[in-house]
Protein backbone atom coordinates (compact mmCIF):
# COMPACT_ATOMS: atom_id res chain seq x y z
CA UNK A 1 0.00 0.00 0.00
CA UNK A 2 1.58 3.50 -0.75
CA UNK A 3 1.62 6.40 1.66
CA UNK A 4 -1.31 8.47 0.03
CA UNK A 5 -3.31 5.26 0.49
CA UNK A 6 -2.64 4.50 3.88
CA UNK A 7 -2.88 8.81 4.60
CA UNK A 8 -6.73 8.12 2.56
CA UNK A 9 -7.75 5.58 4.97
CA UNK A 10 -7.29 7.31 7.95
CA UNK A 11 -10.44 9.34 9.40
CA UNK A 12 -8.16 12.36 10.73
CA UNK A 13 -9.48 14.40 14.06
CA UNK A 14 -10.83 17.71 13.30
CA UNK A 15 -8.63 20.73 13.52
CA UNK A 16 -9.97 22.39 16.07
CA UNK A 17 -9.88 18.79 18.44
CA UNK A 18 -6.22 19.19 17.33
CA UNK A 19 -6.00 22.92 18.43
CA UNK A 20 -7.79 22.55 21.53
CA UNK A 21 -5.23 19.77 22.59
CA UNK A 22 -2.74 21.84 22.45
CA UNK A 23 -4.43 25.03 24.83
CA UNK A 24 -5.55 26.53 21.88
CA UNK A 25 -8.77 28.78 21.91
CA UNK A 26 -10.90 29.17 19.15
CA UNK A 27 -10.16 33.01 18.06
CA UNK A 28 -6.29 31.90 17.82
CA UNK A 29 -7.44 30.00 14.71
CA UNK A 30 -7.81 30.50 11.28
CA UNK A 31 -9.42 27.07 9.41
CA UNK A 32 -8.64 26.18 6.03
CA UNK A 33 -11.62 23.39 6.17
CA UNK A 34 -11.82 20.81 8.51
CA UNK A 35 -8.09 19.71 8.36
CA UNK A 36 -5.94 22.80 8.13
CA UNK A 37 -5.38 25.64 10.10
CA UNK A 38 -2.83 28.49 10.91
CA UNK A 39 -2.40 30.03 14.73
CA UNK A 40 -2.97 33.63 15.09
CA UNK A 41 -1.05 33.10 18.45
CA UNK A 42 2.27 34.90 19.58
CA UNK A 43 4.57 32.53 21.25
CA UNK A 44 5.92 33.07 25.57
CA UNK A 45 9.29 31.94 26.03
CA UNK A 46 9.28 28.70 27.23
CA UNK A 47 12.21 26.09 28.90
CA UNK A 48 10.41 22.59 27.59
CA UNK A 49 12.23 20.21 25.79
CA UNK A 50 13.71 20.55 22.03
CA UNK A 51 14.55 17.60 20.15
CA UNK A 52 15.94 17.63 17.05
CA UNK A 53 16.36 15.12 14.14
CA UNK A 54 19.21 14.74 11.75
CA UNK A 55 20.84 12.62 9.94
CA UNK A 56 24.23 10.83 7.91
CA UNK A 57 24.68 11.06 4.40
CA UNK A 58 21.45 10.10 2.69
CA UNK A 59 20.99 8.24 0.09
CA UNK A 60 19.23 10.09 -3.11
CA UNK A 61 15.78 8.97 -1.77
CA UNK A 62 16.83 9.98 1.80
CA UNK A 63 17.13 8.62 5.16
CA UNK A 64 13.51 8.90 7.06
CA UNK A 65 14.44 11.95 8.76
CA UNK A 66 10.74 12.91 8.78
CA UNK A 67 9.06 9.50 9.22
CA UNK A 68 11.23 8.85 12.28
CA UNK A 69 10.56 12.72 14.17
CA UNK A 70 6.77 11.89 13.47
CA UNK A 71 6.97 8.54 15.06
CA UNK A 72 9.08 9.91 18.28
CA UNK A 73 6.14 12.55 18.57
CA UNK A 74 3.38 9.36 17.81
CA UNK A 75 5.21 7.68 20.46
CA UNK A 76 5.29 9.88 22.77
CA UNK A 77 1.52 11.01 22.40
CA UNK A 78 0.78 7.12 23.03
CA UNK A 79 2.57 7.53 26.37
CA UNK A 80 0.36 10.37 27.43
CA UNK A 81 3.21 13.15 26.93
CA UNK A 82 2.59 16.42 25.87
CA UNK A 83 4.28 16.34 22.69
CA UNK A 84 4.22 18.59 19.26
CA UNK A 85 5.73 18.35 16.08
CA UNK A 86 7.62 21.43 14.36
CA UNK A 87 8.53 20.51 10.30
CA UNK A 88 9.75 21.79 7.27
CA UNK A 89 6.82 22.54 4.72
CA UNK A 90 8.15 20.56 1.12
CA UNK A 91 8.68 22.26 -1.72
CA UNK A 92 7.26 21.45 -5.05
CA UNK A 93 10.62 20.58 -6.76
CA UNK A 94 11.76 17.25 -4.69
CA UNK A 95 7.67 16.52 -4.99
CA UNK A 96 7.50 15.85 -8.57
CA UNK A 97 11.51 15.38 -9.30
CA UNK A 98 13.05 12.44 -7.14
CA UNK A 99 13.10 12.22 -3.55
CA UNK A 100 8.91 13.01 -3.16
CA UNK A 101 7.34 14.69 -0.82
CA UNK A 102 8.30 15.37 3.06
CA UNK A 103 5.01 14.53 4.61
CA UNK A 104 6.74 11.15 6.14
CA UNK A 105 6.00 7.72 5.48
CA UNK A 106 4.65 4.59 6.18
CA UNK A 107 1.64 4.91 9.21
CA UNK A 108 4.51 7.72 9.89
CA UNK A 109 2.63 10.57 8.16
CA UNK A 110 1.21 14.30 8.81
CA UNK A 111 -2.06 15.06 6.92
CA UNK A 112 -3.60 15.72 4.77
CA UNK A 113 -0.71 14.38 3.20
CA UNK A 114 -1.63 15.43 -0.63
CA UNK A 115 -2.46 19.28 0.32
CA UNK A 116 0.75 19.32 2.66
CA UNK A 117 2.98 18.06 -0.38
CA UNK A 118 1.20 20.60 -2.62
CA UNK A 119 0.04 23.77 -2.37
CA UNK A 120 -0.55 23.59 1.52
CA UNK A 121 -1.96 26.76 2.69
CA UNK A 122 -0.12 28.86 0.10
CA UNK A 123 3.22 29.99 2.15
CA UNK A 124 5.51 29.25 -0.84
CA UNK A 125 3.46 30.88 -3.36
CA UNK A 126 3.09 34.17 -1.47
CA UNK A 127 7.03 33.81 -0.90
CA UNK A 128 7.60 33.48 -4.35
CA UNK A 129 4.92 36.24 -5.46
CA UNK A 130 7.13 38.60 -2.93
CA UNK A 131 10.56 37.79 -3.97
CA UNK A 132 9.39 37.92 -8.19
CA UNK A 133 7.52 41.71 -7.01
CA UNK A 134 10.97 42.76 -5.65
CA UNK A 135 12.45 41.84 -8.96
CA UNK A 136 9.68 43.54 -11.05
CA UNK A 137 10.23 46.17 -9.28
CA UNK A 138 14.18 46.65 -9.85
CA UNK A 139 13.92 46.18 -13.26
CA UNK A 140 11.28 48.25 -13.28
CA UNK A 141 13.12 51.25 -11.79
CA UNK A 142 16.17 50.93 -13.87
CA UNK A 143 13.28 50.95 -16.92
CA UNK A 144 11.81 54.36 -15.26
CA UNK A 145 14.88 56.52 -15.23
CA UNK A 146 17.67 54.43 -12.74
CA UNK A 147 17.43 57.50 -10.84
CA UNK A 148 19.74 54.92 -8.02
CA UNK A 149 22.17 54.18 -10.68
CA UNK A 150 21.87 50.47 -10.82
CA UNK A 151 24.48 48.47 -12.62
CA UNK A 152 22.40 46.41 -14.62
CA UNK A 153 25.47 43.71 -14.23
CA UNK A 154 25.43 43.78 -10.66
CA UNK A 155 21.74 43.05 -9.78
CA UNK A 156 22.08 40.67 -7.08
CA UNK A 157 18.64 39.69 -6.36
CA UNK A 158 17.03 37.30 -8.52
CA UNK A 159 13.47 35.84 -9.54
CA UNK A 160 12.29 32.28 -8.09
CA UNK A 161 10.47 29.55 -8.80
CA UNK A 162 9.52 26.39 -6.61
CA UNK A 163 9.89 23.66 -9.02
CA UNK A 164 13.03 21.69 -10.21
CA UNK A 165 14.01 23.82 -13.58
CA UNK A 166 17.56 23.76 -14.70
CA UNK A 167 16.76 25.88 -18.35
CA UNK A 168 16.32 28.81 -15.59
CA UNK A 169 20.02 28.40 -14.56
CA UNK A 170 20.57 30.75 -17.09
CA UNK A 171 18.47 33.58 -18.60
CA UNK A 172 18.21 36.44 -19.88
CA UNK A 173 16.11 39.27 -19.35
CA UNK A 174 14.94 42.56 -20.40
CA UNK A 175 15.09 41.96 -24.14
CA UNK A 176 12.09 44.04 -25.47
CA UNK A 177 12.74 47.54 -27.12
CA UNK A 178 13.43 49.90 -24.59
CA UNK A 179 15.53 47.36 -22.27
CA UNK A 180 18.75 46.24 -22.37
CA UNK A 181 19.01 42.53 -22.39
CA UNK A 182 21.01 41.26 -19.26
CA UNK A 183 22.07 37.82 -17.92
CA UNK A 184 20.27 37.00 -14.70
CA UNK A 185 19.25 33.26 -13.37
CA UNK A 186 16.21 32.00 -11.41
CA UNK A 187 16.26 30.22 -7.66
CA UNK A 188 13.93 27.68 -6.39
CA UNK A 189 11.79 29.11 -4.08
CA UNK A 190 13.26 27.41 -1.11
CA UNK A 191 16.68 28.30 -1.62
CA UNK A 192 15.33 32.16 -2.16
CA UNK A 193 16.52 35.02 0.69
CA UNK A 194 12.60 35.75 1.08
CA UNK A 195 12.25 31.97 2.38
CA UNK A 196 15.43 32.08 4.74
CA UNK A 197 13.92 35.60 5.60
CA UNK A 198 10.55 34.20 6.62
CA UNK A 199 12.10 31.43 8.64
CA UNK A 200 14.27 33.74 10.66
CA UNK A 201 11.96 36.61 11.24
CA UNK A 202 10.24 37.12 14.88
CA UNK A 203 7.18 38.99 13.94
CA UNK A 204 5.95 41.27 11.16
CA UNK A 205 8.19 44.59 12.35
CA UNK A 206 11.30 42.33 11.98
CA UNK A 207 10.20 41.38 8.59
CA UNK A 208 9.98 44.23 7.10
CA UNK A 209 13.05 45.45 8.61
CA UNK A 210 15.05 42.20 6.92
CA UNK A 211 13.47 43.00 3.87
CA UNK A 212 14.26 46.34 3.82
CA UNK A 213 17.82 44.88 4.23
CA UNK A 214 18.25 42.82 1.50
CA UNK A 215 21.30 43.68 -0.70
CA UNK A 216 19.82 43.71 -4.19
CA UNK A 217 22.74 45.76 -6.64
CA UNK A 218 25.26 47.55 -6.76
CA UNK A 219 25.62 50.99 -8.25
CA UNK A 220 27.67 52.14 -11.18
CA UNK A 221 30.02 53.70 -8.33
CA UNK A 222 29.76 50.20 -6.31
CA UNK A 223 27.62 51.81 -3.75
CA UNK A 224 24.99 49.14 -2.45
CA UNK A 225 21.30 49.43 -3.25
CA UNK A 226 19.06 48.09 -0.48
CA UNK A 227 15.59 46.72 -1.11
CA UNK A 228 14.23 49.71 1.26
CA UNK A 229 15.47 52.12 -1.71
CA UNK A 230 13.31 50.35 -3.53
CA UNK A 231 10.46 50.89 -1.16
CA UNK A 232 9.13 47.48 -2.03
CA UNK A 233 9.50 46.08 1.83
CA UNK A 234 6.02 46.75 3.17
CA UNK A 235 4.17 45.41 -0.30
CA UNK A 236 6.27 42.68 -0.07
CA UNK A 237 5.26 41.89 3.74
CA UNK A 238 1.60 42.33 2.54
CA UNK A 239 2.22 39.47 0.77
CA UNK A 240 3.47 38.03 3.25
CA UNK A 241 1.49 38.79 6.00
CA UNK A 242 -0.50 35.28 6.10
CA UNK A 243 2.60 32.71 5.36
CA UNK A 244 3.81 34.44 8.39
CA UNK A 245 1.51 32.66 10.94
CA UNK A 246 1.81 28.80 10.98
CA UNK A 247 0.07 26.00 9.86
CA UNK A 248 -1.64 23.42 12.26
CA UNK A 249 -1.89 19.63 11.15
CA UNK A 250 -1.89 16.36 12.57
CA UNK A 251 -0.22 12.90 12.43
CA UNK A 252 -2.41 9.55 11.17
CA UNK A 253 -2.72 9.28 14.94
CA UNK A 254 -3.62 12.40 15.59
CA UNK A 255 -0.44 14.46 17.25
CA UNK A 256 -0.35 17.59 16.67
CA UNK A 257 2.24 18.96 14.10
CA UNK A 258 3.40 22.55 13.16
CA UNK A 259 4.32 22.67 9.69
CA UNK A 260 5.83 25.48 8.53
CA UNK A 261 7.95 26.60 5.67
CA UNK A 262 11.32 25.25 4.77
CA UNK A 263 14.52 26.30 2.82
CA UNK A 264 16.60 23.23 1.73
CA UNK A 265 19.40 22.61 3.58
CA UNK A 266 22.37 21.87 0.70
CA UNK A 267 21.71 25.25 -0.62
CA UNK A 268 20.14 27.33 2.44
CA UNK A 269 19.60 26.81 6.34
CA UNK A 270 17.70 23.93 5.81
CA UNK A 271 15.53 24.93 8.99
CA UNK A 272 11.83 25.29 9.52
CA UNK A 273 10.78 28.64 10.90
CA UNK A 274 11.63 30.35 14.84
CA UNK A 275 7.96 31.35 14.83
CA UNK A 276 6.86 27.50 14.59
CA UNK A 277 10.08 25.82 17.09
CA UNK A 278 8.83 28.63 20.00
CA UNK A 279 4.89 28.18 19.25
CA UNK A 280 5.51 24.20 19.19
CA UNK A 281 8.05 24.75 22.73
CA UNK A 282 5.29 27.31 24.03
CA UNK A 283 2.43 24.83 23.44
CA UNK A 284 4.02 21.30 24.31
CA UNK A 285 6.17 19.53 27.01
CA UNK A 286 8.50 18.01 24.05
CA UNK A 287 9.26 19.85 20.50
CA UNK A 288 10.20 17.18 17.64
CA UNK A 289 11.64 18.82 14.85
CA UNK A 290 13.92 17.94 11.99
CA UNK A 291 16.65 19.67 9.80
CA UNK A 292 17.11 19.35 6.21
CA UNK A 293 19.78 15.95 5.09
CA UNK A 294 22.73 14.87 7.27
CA UNK A 295 24.07 16.46 10.57
CA UNK A 296 27.10 17.82 8.30
CA UNK A 297 24.42 20.21 6.62
CA UNK A 298 21.21 20.76 8.13
CA UNK A 299 22.40 19.99 11.98
CA UNK A 300 25.38 22.49 11.42
CA UNK A 301 22.95 24.93 10.00
CA UNK A 302 20.57 23.97 12.65
CA UNK A 303 23.03 24.66 15.38
CA UNK A 304 24.82 27.53 14.19
CA UNK A 305 22.43 29.47 12.88
CA UNK A 306 18.90 29.28 13.99
CA UNK A 307 19.68 28.43 17.47
CA UNK A 308 22.07 31.32 17.11
CA UNK A 309 19.40 33.86 16.11
CA UNK A 310 16.35 32.38 18.00
CA UNK A 311 18.54 31.31 21.56
CA UNK A 312 17.61 28.11 21.36
CA UNK A 313 19.51 24.68 22.79
CA UNK A 314 18.07 21.38 21.58
CA UNK A 315 18.12 19.16 25.02
CA UNK A 316 19.39 15.89 22.66
CA UNK A 317 19.64 15.06 18.94
CA UNK A 318 18.40 12.23 16.83
CA UNK A 319 20.84 10.79 14.25
CA UNK A 320 18.89 8.93 11.86
CA UNK A 321 20.81 5.97 9.93
CA UNK A 322 19.62 3.24 7.57
CA UNK A 323 21.48 0.48 6.84
CA UNK A 324 21.21 0.77 2.64
CA UNK A 325 22.74 4.42 3.12
CA UNK A 326 25.62 2.47 5.21
CA UNK A 327 26.06 0.20 2.50
CA UNK A 328 26.04 3.15 0.25
CA UNK A 329 28.66 4.52 2.04
CA UNK A 330 30.73 1.10 1.64
CA UNK A 331 30.90 1.77 -2.28
CA UNK A 332 27.89 -1.05 -3.06
CA UNK A 333 26.30 -0.57 -5.80
CA UNK A 334 22.78 1.62 -5.46
CA UNK A 335 21.08 -0.93 -7.59
CA UNK A 336 22.02 -3.78 -4.59
CA UNK A 337 21.53 -1.95 -1.49
CA UNK A 338 18.48 -4.83 -0.78
CA UNK A 339 21.21 -7.43 -0.62
CA UNK A 340 23.04 -8.56 2.57
CA UNK A 341 26.65 -7.15 2.16
CA UNK A 342 28.99 -7.09 5.64
CA UNK A 343 31.62 -5.70 4.33
CA UNK A 344 30.18 -2.65 2.25
CA UNK A 345 27.99 -2.22 5.49
CA UNK A 346 31.47 -2.58 7.90
CA UNK A 347 33.06 -0.18 5.28
CA UNK A 348 30.29 2.24 5.47
CA UNK A 349 30.07 2.82 9.37
CA UNK A 350 32.57 5.48 8.78
CA UNK A 351 29.93 8.10 7.58
CA UNK A 352 27.82 7.22 10.67
CA UNK A 353 30.93 7.43 12.86
CA UNK A 354 31.53 10.83 11.77
CA UNK A 355 28.37 12.18 12.39
CA UNK A 356 28.51 10.75 15.70
CA UNK A 357 31.21 12.67 16.66
CA UNK A 358 30.07 15.99 15.23
CA UNK A 359 26.89 16.27 17.29
CA UNK A 360 29.38 14.81 20.24
CA UNK A 361 32.53 16.78 19.91
CA UNK A 362 31.52 19.64 17.61
CA UNK A 363 28.97 20.82 19.09
CA UNK A 364 28.55 19.02 22.40
CA UNK A 365 24.78 17.20 22.91
CA UNK A 366 23.25 14.79 24.25
CA UNK A 367 22.78 11.98 21.19
CA UNK A 368 20.80 8.85 20.51
CA UNK A 369 21.19 7.37 17.28
CA UNK A 370 18.36 5.48 15.71
CA UNK A 371 18.31 2.76 12.64
CA UNK A 372 15.42 3.32 10.68
CA UNK A 373 14.35 -0.13 10.06
CA UNK A 374 13.95 -1.44 6.41
CA UNK A 375 12.41 -4.87 5.59
CA UNK A 376 15.32 -6.10 3.52
CA UNK A 377 17.84 -5.42 6.41
CA UNK A 378 19.62 -8.87 7.76
CA UNK A 379 19.46 -10.08 11.28
CA UNK A 380 23.58 -9.92 10.83
CA UNK A 381 23.86 -6.39 9.31
CA UNK A 382 21.60 -5.25 12.34
CA UNK A 383 23.91 -6.79 15.00
CA UNK A 384 26.95 -5.19 13.03
CA UNK A 385 25.59 -2.20 13.53
CA UNK A 386 24.45 -2.36 17.30
CA UNK A 387 27.50 -3.86 17.70
CA UNK A 388 29.71 -0.67 16.77
CA UNK A 389 27.82 1.56 18.51
CA UNK A 390 27.80 -0.52 21.69
CA UNK A 391 31.87 -0.73 21.75
CA UNK A 392 31.55 3.95 21.13
CA UNK A 393 28.97 3.97 24.28
CA UNK A 394 26.31 5.87 22.25
CA UNK A 395 22.49 5.35 23.22
CA UNK A 396 20.97 3.62 19.88
CA UNK A 397 17.68 2.43 19.51
CA UNK A 398 15.71 0.40 16.39
CA UNK A 399 12.88 2.09 15.19
CA UNK A 400 10.08 0.54 13.12
CA UNK A 401 7.66 3.45 12.77
CA UNK A 402 7.06 3.30 8.96
CA UNK A 403 5.53 0.07 9.29
CA UNK A 404 3.92 0.22 12.86
CA UNK A 405 3.31 3.85 13.83
CA UNK A 406 4.10 5.50 17.25
CA UNK A 407 4.41 1.84 18.33
CA UNK A 408 7.55 1.26 16.77
CA UNK A 409 9.19 3.92 18.09
CA UNK A 410 8.25 3.62 21.39
CA UNK A 411 11.69 2.15 23.01
CA UNK A 412 13.68 5.49 20.78
CA UNK A 413 11.27 7.99 22.34
CA UNK A 414 11.82 6.07 25.68
CA UNK A 415 15.66 7.00 25.61
CA UNK A 416 15.11 10.47 23.62
CA UNK A 417 12.69 11.38 27.17
CA UNK A 418 16.05 9.72 29.16
CA UNK A 419 18.27 11.87 26.58
CA UNK A 420 16.80 15.32 26.96
CA UNK A 421 17.18 14.99 30.88
CA UNK A 422 20.92 14.79 30.24
CA UNK A 423 23.17 17.90 30.70
CA UNK A 424 23.20 19.95 27.55
CA UNK A 425 24.89 23.24 29.12
CA UNK A 426 28.06 22.20 27.00
CA UNK A 427 26.36 23.21 23.90
CA UNK A 428 29.18 25.08 21.84
CA UNK A 429 29.01 26.44 17.87
CA UNK A 430 31.72 25.35 15.20
CA UNK A 431 33.05 29.00 14.60
CA UNK A 432 32.39 32.63 16.47
CA UNK A 433 30.78 35.29 14.53
CA UNK A 434 33.62 37.62 15.13
CA UNK A 435 36.09 35.11 13.23
CA UNK A 436 36.86 36.28 9.81
CA UNK A 437 34.88 34.87 7.17
CA UNK A 438 37.58 32.75 6.13
CA UNK A 439 38.09 31.41 9.26
CA UNK A 440 34.00 30.68 9.86
CA UNK A 441 34.89 28.43 6.79
CA UNK A 442 37.86 26.80 7.36
CA UNK A 443 36.25 25.84 11.14
CA UNK A 444 32.98 24.05 9.50
CA UNK A 445 35.12 22.83 6.92
CA UNK A 446 37.56 21.31 8.93
CA UNK A 447 35.83 20.98 12.56
CA UNK A 448 32.64 19.30 10.90
CA UNK A 449 33.10 17.95 7.27
CA UNK A 450 36.42 16.46 8.61
CA UNK A 451 38.48 18.56 5.78
CA UNK A 452 41.95 18.56 5.01
CA UNK A 453 41.87 22.53 3.95
CA UNK A 454 40.14 25.63 2.53
CA UNK A 455 40.51 26.64 -1.38
CA UNK A 456 39.04 29.82 -2.14
CA UNK A 457 38.30 30.76 -5.27
CA UNK A 458 39.41 34.46 -6.75
CA UNK A 459 36.20 35.34 -7.20
CA UNK A 460 35.63 34.23 -3.88
CA UNK A 461 38.35 36.65 -2.80
CA UNK A 462 37.07 39.22 -3.80
CA UNK A 463 33.31 38.39 -2.68
CA UNK A 464 35.29 38.58 0.93
CA UNK A 465 36.30 41.80 0.35
CA UNK A 466 32.87 43.31 -0.79
CA UNK A 467 31.55 42.08 2.24
CA UNK A 468 34.21 43.36 4.30
CA UNK A 469 33.74 46.75 2.65
CA UNK A 470 30.16 46.90 3.43
CA UNK A 471 30.39 45.64 7.16
CA UNK A 472 29.07 42.10 6.54
CA UNK A 473 31.72 39.91 8.24
CA UNK A 474 30.19 39.23 11.25
CA UNK A 475 27.34 37.38 9.58
CA UNK A 476 26.90 33.57 10.05
CA UNK A 477 27.65 31.57 7.15
CA UNK A 478 26.00 28.82 4.92
CA UNK A 479 27.87 26.67 3.41
CA UNK A 480 25.82 25.03 -0.09
CA UNK A 481 27.01 21.97 -0.80
CA UNK A 482 26.24 18.34 -2.05
CA UNK A 483 23.59 16.36 0.60
CA UNK A 484 25.31 13.36 -1.00
CA UNK A 485 29.26 13.51 0.70
CA UNK A 486 31.09 15.24 3.27
CA UNK A 487 33.01 16.12 0.83
CA UNK A 488 31.90 18.84 -2.26
CA UNK A 489 32.11 16.32 -4.00
CA UNK A 490 28.91 13.84 -4.33
CA UNK A 491 30.85 10.84 -5.52
CA UNK A 492 33.24 11.12 -2.72
CA UNK A 493 31.62 8.78 -0.27
CA UNK A 494 31.75 7.49 3.16
CA UNK A 495 34.16 9.22 5.53
CA UNK A 496 37.20 10.64 3.89
CA UNK A 497 39.71 12.90 5.41
CA UNK A 498 42.76 13.95 2.42
CA UNK A 499 40.30 16.24 0.50
CA UNK A 500 39.49 20.12 0.34
CA UNK A 501 36.60 21.93 0.45
CA UNK A 502 36.98 24.52 -3.13
CA UNK A 503 35.08 27.41 -2.24
CA UNK A 504 33.78 29.36 -5.36
CA UNK A 505 32.03 31.88 -4.36
CA UNK A 506 30.26 33.82 -1.59
CA UNK A 507 26.77 35.65 -1.62
CA UNK A 508 25.37 38.21 0.78
CA UNK A 509 22.17 37.38 2.19
CA UNK A 510 21.69 40.70 3.92
CA UNK A 511 18.24 40.84 5.15
CA UNK A 512 18.59 36.83 5.95
CA UNK A 513 21.52 38.10 7.69
CA UNK A 514 24.30 35.38 6.71
CA UNK A 515 26.38 34.45 4.04
CA UNK A 516 25.99 31.54 1.98
CA UNK A 517 29.43 29.88 0.64
CA UNK A 518 29.06 27.82 -2.43
CA UNK A 519 31.15 25.11 -2.70
CA UNK A 520 32.44 22.56 -5.53
CA UNK A 521 29.26 23.04 -8.12
CA UNK A 522 26.27 23.37 -6.04
CA UNK A 523 23.60 24.69 -7.62
CA UNK A 524 20.80 26.62 -6.50
CA UNK A 525 18.16 25.68 -9.20
CA UNK A 526 18.25 21.80 -9.12
CA UNK A 527 17.05 20.40 -12.79
CA UNK A 528 14.79 16.69 -13.16
CA UNK A 529 15.84 13.51 -13.77
CA UNK A 530 15.34 11.32 -16.85
CA UNK A 531 12.24 10.06 -15.02
CA UNK A 532 10.81 12.68 -12.67
CA UNK A 533 8.10 11.43 -10.40
CA UNK A 534 5.47 14.06 -12.06
CA UNK A 535 5.40 11.42 -14.84
CA UNK A 536 4.29 8.80 -12.45
CA UNK A 537 1.11 11.13 -11.06
CA UNK A 538 -2.48 10.66 -11.96
CA UNK A 539 -5.60 12.14 -10.93
CA UNK A 540 -9.31 10.44 -11.18
CA UNK A 541 -12.27 12.54 -12.43
CA UNK A 542 -13.10 12.16 -9.30
CA UNK A 543 -10.15 13.82 -7.75
CA UNK A 544 -8.86 11.02 -6.03
CA UNK A 545 -4.50 10.97 -6.77
CA UNK A 546 -2.03 8.45 -7.28
CA UNK A 547 1.61 8.30 -7.56
CA UNK A 548 2.09 11.22 -4.78
CA UNK A 549 4.72 10.29 -1.95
Amino acid sequence: MTDIEIAEKVKPLKIKQVAKSLGLKPRELITYGDYKAKINKKAVPSNNKLVLVTAINPTSAGIGKTTVSIGIADALHHMGESVCLALREPSLGPVFGIKGGATGGGHSQVIPMADINLHFNGDFHAITSANNLLCAMIDNHIFQGNKLHIDPNKILFHRCLDLNDRSLRTVTVGQTKKETPRDDHFTITAASEIMAIMCLATDIIDLKRRLGNILVALTTKGKPVYCKNLHAEEAMAILLKDAMLPNLVQTLEGTPAIVHLGPFANIAHGCNSITATRLSMDLAKYTITEAGFGADLGAEKFLDVKCRVAGLKPNAVVLVATIQALKLHGGMDKTALKQENLQALKDGMGNLIRHIDIIRNVYHLPLVVTLNKYTSDTEKEVKLVLDTLSKMGVTYAINDAWTLGGVGAEDLAKKVMKACETDNSKFSYSYELNETVEDKIKNICKRVYGAKGVILTEKAKESIETIKSLHMENFPVVIAKTQYSLTDNQKLIGAPTDFDITIRDIEIRSGAEFLVALAGDMMLMPGLSATPAAVGMKITKNGKISGLF
